[in-house]
């Protein structure tokens, strides 16, 4: 199976987990597995637990990750679902969780796939191929306004009512069926000298596009909140995200679950009875070195944010 992929900021996310030999870690997004297998190599009598809904990345860290089976469960499932996940294997508190949010390399790099706007291929987009609901049924059955609402919202694209009315308009006549026709559209639709300078034209709106069909942003904060209940006390929480949006979200989640009281500052004692729950380990996101920027530099846009269990 051609599978590749370049795990991002693996010796930050290694050192950030702070792993101990006999505990239980959960990569959330096994991918190719390059981050799993280093989490593994360090576990004496611990246990990883690969989660992802490509079954692709499944297969392929079977493969990967063979020579340490004895140690390693692998689910094919959605991340969200990490505490019926635990429930299902009698797990009931972990040491620590990576979450390595974002399309991944193989996907981008497999056309069929249709998560690039540079190989032609039926609109797709799907991270789980058993959904029945794709690119296409965005494309195809979305309003004009909920169009420009995702790719604005999504994609933060300034001509998100521009691409939407042309999408809108294109399919009176047509479907649209294709990665290379949804291209073409984008391309007329934002004007001739905003396309000069900065990202191909058609990333923002491929974004948002993914981001609707797999639900990236509706169950990130959740998510997050199911994991730290499961987490030992010192357990450590990695998230890797590739846009602003996805980590505004893990930076006020983290944030959230770090005070020990909301009430109004008016109010003379605490009424809430907030509990803090975590520590935040990275004030500032940890980026990507120069040098690993100069050996993948699909590596650019990653931030790694780290808390603990307290």
């Amino acid at each position: 199976m051609d599978f590749k992929h370049v795990s991002v900021l693996l010796n930050e996310v290694i050192e950030g987990l702070n792993i101990r030999e006999n505990g239980i870690y959960v990569d959330g997004t096994i991918g190719g597995a390059g981050h799993s297998k280093e989490i593994v190599k360090r576990l004496k009598n611990g246990r990883l637990i690969g989660i992802d809904q490509d079954m692709n990345a499944i297969r392929k860290a079977e493969e990967e990750l063979k020579h340490y089976i004895d140690k390693v469960t692998l689910v094919h499932d959605n991340f969200s679902n990490i505490s019926n996940i635990l429930n299902r294997l009698n797990i009931d508190v972990i040491d620590g969780v990576l979450l390595d949010l974002g399309v991944s390399s193989h996907q981008l790099d497999v056309a069929e796939r249709g998560f690039s706007y540079k190989k032609d291929a039926f609109l797709d987009m799907r991270m789980d191929r058993s959904s029945d609901f794709s690119a296409w049924d965005v494309v195809n059955k979305y309003s004009e306004d909920e169009l420009a609402k995702i790719i604005r919202e999504y994609g933060e694209e300034r001509w998100a009512s521009r691409i939407a009315k042309f999408i809108v308009e294109y399919r009176k006549n047509n479907a649209i069926d294709t990665t290379g026709q949804l291209v073409d559209i984008i391309k007329k639709a934002i004007p001739k000298g905003a396309r000069k300078d900065g990202p191909h034209p058609s990333k923002r709106t491929f974004q948002a596009i993914r981001i609707e069909v797999n639900n990236e942003l509706g169950i990130l904060k959740q998510t997050i909140e199911d994991i730290v209940k499961i987490l030992n006390k010192g357990g450590r929480i990695c998230i890797i995200t590739f846009h602003s949006l996805e980590d505004r979200i893990v930076k006020e989640t983290f944030k959230q679950l770090s005070l020990d009281c909301v009430c109004p500052p008016e109010l003379p004692v605490c009424v809430c009875n907030k509990k803090r729950e975590l520590k935040i380990i990275t004030k500032k996101p940890i980026l990507p070195s120069n040098e690993e920027l100069s050996k993948n530099p699909r590596a650019r846009s990653a931030k790694l944010r780290i808390a603990e269990k307290v």
